[in-house]
């Protein structure tokens, strides 16, 4: 997996939820990812459960699929999260 160099602060996390005509990013182990084209994340609420801006690690173990979400077309690999290793 090809991680830019860009390091995203948790407040830029926070910021880009969609409103105002920002993207959508998510975090996941360190690692923050734009959704904003992934249909599932279209009404900014991704199957009821998760909303843009936040850092998912803690979450994707109840989820119904695996981490290779992150691995669709539609994501695209932001950065690395402020603070992670």
């Amino acid at each position: 997996m090809n991680i830019p160099d860009r390091v995203v602060t948790l407040l830029e996390l926070r910021r880009n939820t969609g409103e105002r005509g920002a993207r959508k990013f998510v975090a996941f182990n360190g690692i923050v990812y734009d959704v904003t084209d992934c249909p599932k994340w279209h009404n900014d609420l991704h199957e009821n459960l998760h909303f843009p801006g936040q850092d998912l690690s803690s979450e994707l173990e109840e989820a119904p699929h695996t981490e290779d979400v992150f691995l669709r077309p539609c994501v695209k690999i932001i950065g690395r999260l402020e603070g992670s290793a």
